[in-house]
């Protein structure tokens, strides 16, 4: 629940800012890591497209998921887009969380993007479950987080440890070992949905690793054409394994004990599902446009239609609106298909945006100190504390870096052209060439 390099169009997307996101990363807001999320830059429309799809993928999953249980087909196809809908967003994150640091203003980002509404929303979804579910859970809890709010706990902890992974070796194999060893623990539990952030750790950890070319070279013509095959076998196999395989590996929130499949199959299905996300993925991405479409605008808003659009299933769930016989047959199947993506579409238009952007990118400047030297103002009859401008501002830490970094290379400038006019001086005279001496 995803911004951030250059995309396989034809223009060069700047890097990427701090946050995504989310979801978008993620899907993600601008401000909370989309991709052109700097002032000035252009947005480069292939990450914007991609969030779309994803998020409308998601939501049709989330509408399926209440209705698939008579169709072996209808669930063959949930189990494929679960392989990869949530992987490519993750990746997307990932790939625009490159550069991210513990600088302050990027904490901020973090603080604001992700952490602050993953607690109102968490908050309400609970209050939305025990008052309109009339759930017998009467617990709120943000340690536990319910339905969809897992994926921002899970981009939270994934941001933080960017650093880390773009400091060792072999991040990506090192990923993988640990989602391995947390899919036979059993004991790790519901805290933080800790199994699924270990889980698909993997995925962001390839977006942090990916390059722009990666993305050129999943959108050519020929991996455009391979990936309808892709698809079709994905089906298949899918559909043979609905009544041979247990279909919550799709979730990855359970270690193999929790599944009832022996140890050693939680690592064996975390390489398996990891290989199928990624090619999966990479199918969905060869038919991503590159270019400026009627969605391209929907694609910065994701992050709302993903936090949104659970009240919409689960409110249609809890009156009662997925029990009519109609809905569990093929036409009824292509109905809440079509709903479903209309639903999340509008919720990512603007004027919803405008409605419940308190909640979903708040700025809370109150809640954070000034950086040294920004004074409120002196004005006459003003309310901030006037500056002493006889006392020079004291430098911050990355000001005082800088400064220092910049007198070693004047130092360095400076030795190298003595050393460079010492050497003109002791150079040794060339041999004059003497007219006379020439035949």
């Amino acid at each position: 629940m995803f911004h951030s390099a250059s995309s396989p169009g034809q223009n060069r997307t700047p890097l990427p800012p701090a946050q995504s996101p989310a979801l978008a990363g993620v899907p993600g807001p601008g401000r909370s890591g989309d991709p052109g999320g700097r002032p000035g830059k252009q947005r480069d429309p292939f990450f914007d497209n991609a969030k779309y799809l994803a998020i409308v993928l998601v939501a049709v999953g989330h509408t399926w998921a209440t209705v698939k249980s008579d169709s072996r087909t209808l669930e063959a196809a949930y189990n494929v887009v679960y392989t990869f809908h949530m992987p490519a967003f993750i990746i997307i994150s990932g790939f625009f969380s490159r550069n991210f640091d513990l600088r302050p203003d990027r904490l901020k980002r973090l603080i604001t993007g992700v952490v602050v509404p993953y607690v109102i929303f968490e908050t309400a979804y609970s209050l939305f479950r025990i008052f309109v579910g009339h759930s017998d859970d009467q617990q709120i809890s943000l340690l536990s987080p319910w339905y969809l709010t897992w994926f921002l706990c899970a981009l939270f902890v994934w941001r933080l440890t960017a650093p880390v992974w773009n400091l060792v070796r072999r991040p990506l194999p090192l990923a993988l070992g640990i989602a391995m060893l947390a899919s036979l623990t059993p004991g790790i539990g519901s805290e933080l949905d800790f199994q699924r952030v270990l889980q698909f750790l993997p995925c962001f950890v390839l977006g942090l690793c990916m390059k722009p070319e990666h993305f050129h070279l999943v959108r050519r013509r020929a991996v455009r054409i391979l990936s309808v095959p892709v698809f079709a076998v994905a089906l298949a196999g899918a559909w043979w394994t609905v009544p041979r395989v247990n279909g919550s590996w799709v979730y990855r929130n359970g270690a193999a004990q929790d599944l009832g499949a022996p140890w050693w199959a939680g690592p064996v299905m975390v390489l398996v599902m990891f290989g199928g996300a990624v090619l999966l993925t990479a199918c969905f991405f060869a038919w991503v446009p590159g270019r400026r479409t009627w969605f391209t605008a929907l694609g910065t808003g994701t992050l709302y239609g993903y936090l949104l659009h659970g009240f919409v299933v689960k409110g249609v769930l809890y009156a009662g609106g997925f029990d009519m016989a109609a809905l569990h047959g093929p036409l009824g199947s292509i109905v809440v298909t079509v709903v479903a993506a209309g639903a999340v579409t509008l919720l990512c238009t603007e004027p919803v945006r405008r409605v419940f952007r308190f909640a979903v990118e708040p700025r809370m400047e109150w809640a954070f100190r000034q950086p040294a030297g920004a004074g409120s103002g002196t004005g006459t009859g003003g309310t901030g504390a006037a500056r002493d401008h006889s006392q020079p501002a004291s430098p911050t830490p990355f000001r005082q870096w800088g400064s220092i970094a910049r007198r070693r290379r004047e130092s360095m400038r400076s030795i190298g052209d003595r050393r460079q006019r010492r050497e003109v001086r002791c150079r040794p005279p060339r041999a004059r060439h003497d007219r006379r001496d020439t035949p």
